[in-house]
């Protein structure tokens, strides 16, 4: 701010008669730092201001100091120089914006003179003080926001609070959990700390408005919290005397998400009313987030459950047969599909076990739904097992009085180890028929044939039976494998013709080994283009043989 005036021809009584009237405080001083004059205002403002006082003596120092620095010994003398210099200090509680203005007149000793202008500033600096600590806070709850959000994490979330809040709002924060099995799950931070997990055995009621803040009641003003009923749990080792406490809740999604706990030391200001108005902001964003990491910690564990039962069974001999298979979804990121297979070991000895591959119309989450249904069914079915017509009669008719509309293919597959042979019952229903693998290399298809189920009232099949020789195979797999699209162009089917070619050269490997040749080749052929889901089972007889002496048909009673 600059402040022009006009030319005094006389600084002792025409600078009187010039500044008495001005509005603000103003004192002339000359270059030794004598007051020559001071207004009304000035007077009022500094009470022992007067004209022949040292300003160094009834002026604060900052104002002394720019006088010091200002004083126009060195300034050209021809005229009045409105300064564009100015400084700015205290005076109490009140703030001043000092304008400096040289004066062309001189005194009676011929010495220059300076006016000091004090504008009062104090609302304006008030004002960006507040302004300033609005924009600090913003940036602190978005940056809060962000870190509190990007994991979906319970335990990072308790973390990242008790240090954003520990290094903003107090000298030391606990994040508190609601309690589980009579213990308090806390997240302790110092300032400039790493924050600490810990699971106390302690009653809240310990704590005043902690069991309150716990179940999402509005806190508990600071000021009427007692620092010294503090429990030693409460305080951080080494922190010191606790001079003040905040307790607020942790508001979630529907329930309490835990309890914010501020400190702060003897020596520190204790919190201010609108401090707390700001740790309940604060509270609000990082409750949300814990709520957020604690629900999908709840439904993760809920789908990781629900998921186990889905996912595809790893296979191994059963019965002295050899079964292996292999899934690969349709989606890199999902783990469950349309398409599956199950192997049901024989529950009386000398029967056969029941090997079963399908696929479900679709894919996705609802494709493995009824994928689950379709397998639970069969398993319920099981002492039925050598019936495979009725089998899936009663199948059809349990997924035709279902509310899904999708329909399935499969195949059921009984193997029965006699001596080194495996006897094979193979029924199709509305699915691929199982190919053959010969023990010189020849590759045949199973004659099985019949209707998929669920579509149709009536499900009618054909059933087939052949023998497996020691080192021959049957593999049964879905249309992912076969109506896979790839090669240098990225749209030929992977087809028949080439997995027949594939299996043909699979003559003599274990049953392992095929499959992972098989899933392994149609892989190489989509690249990553868009598949459908891929399954395969293959069903060995393999060059072992049983050891008689333990009478044994489970897996690890036969020798090569």
């Amino acid at each position: 701010m600059v402040i022009s005036t006009r030319t005094e021809s006389d600084a002792g009584s025409s600078t009187s008669v010039s500044w008495r009237g001005a509005p603000y405080p103003v004192l002339v001083a000359d270059t030794r730092g004598t007051l020559v004059f001071v207004n009304e205002a000035a007077g009022a403002l500094l009470p022992r201001a007067r004209a022949g006082a040292a300003l160094d003596d009834v002026a604060p120092d900052w104002l002394s100091l720019a006088h010091e620095i200002f004083r126009p010994s060195s300034r050209d003398a021809s005229q009045e120089t409105p300064a564009t210099d100015v400084v700015r200090g205290a005076v109490g509680e009140r703030s001043f914006e000092a304008h400096p203005t040289v004066q062309a007149a001189r005194t009676a000793e011929g010495n220059r003179t300076v006016a000091w202008w004090l504008v009062e500033d104090t609302d304006h600096r008030l004002a960006r003080e507040a302004l300033r600590m609005e924009r600090a806070h913003t940036e602190l709850l978005a940056r809060s926001s962000n870190l509190l959000l990007s994991s979906l994490n319970l335990e990072r979330c308790m973390d990242v609070t008790a240090q954003m809040a520990a290094a903003h709002l107090a000298d030391a924060a606990l994040v508190i959990a609601t309690p589980r099995a009579g213990r308090l799950p806390v997240v302790t931070c110092l300032r400039g700390g790493t924050p600490a997990m810990s699971h106390p055995t302690v009653d809240p009621d310990d704590v005043p408005g902690l069991s309150e803040a716990l179940q999402g009641f509005p806190p508990v003003p600071s000021r009427w919290l007692d620092p010294d009923l503090a429990p030693s749990w409460l305080v951080p080792e080494g922190f010191g005397t606790v001079g003040s406490i905040v307790i607020t809740p942790l508001p979630g999604h529907g329930m309490p998400a835990g309890a914010l706990v501020l400190l702060r030391r003897s020596d520190t200001p204790a919190f201010t009313e609108r401090e707390e108005v700001f740790a309940r902001l604060f509270a609000a964003r990082a409750g949300a987030a814990m709520s957020a990491a604690r629900l999908y910690a709840e439904q993760s564990a809920i789908s990781e459950v629900l998921m186990r039962e889905l996912l595809p069974p790893a296979l191994h001999q059963v019965g002295g047969v050899d079964f292996a298979g292999g899934y690969r979804p349709s989606g890199d990121h999902e783990r469950i599909g349309g398409d599956f297979y199950d192997v049901h070991p024989s529950a009386t000895e000398g029967e056969a076990s029941l090997a079963v591959l399908g696929d479900v119309c679709g894919k996705g989450l609802e494709a493995a739904v009824l994928t689950g249904k379709i397998r639970n069914t069969l398993h319920a079915l099981l002492p039925m097992a050598d019936d495979h017509q009725q089998m899936l009669t009663l199948l059809n008719t349990s997924l035709l009085n279902s509310h899904h509309t999708r329909f399935a293919t499969l195949v059921l597959a009984s193997a029965l180890r006699q001596g080194h042979e495996v006897q094979l019952r193979l029924t199709s229903a509305g699915h691929l028929a199982p190919l053959i693998l010969r023990a010189g290399g020849e590759v045949e298809e199973a004659d099985t044939h019949g209707t998929l189920v669920g579509a149709i009232p009536d499900a009618r099949s054909h059933t087939t039976a052949l023998t497996l020789a020691p080192g021959e195979t049957c593999v049964l797999y879905t249309d992912g494998i076969t109506e896979a699209r790839g090669g240098p162009l990225g749209e030929t089917l992977f087809g028949e013709k080439r997995l027949r070619r594939t299996l043909s050269e699979c003559a003599g490997m274990p049953a392992e080994g095929i499959v992972e040749r098989v899933q392994m080749l149609a892989s190489e052929w989509v690249g990553d283009g868009r598949h459908d889901d891929m399954a395969v089972v293959v069903i060995s007889a393999p060059r072992t043989h049983h050891l008689s002496a333990v009478n044994g048909r489970t897996r690890g009673r036969y020798t090569a």
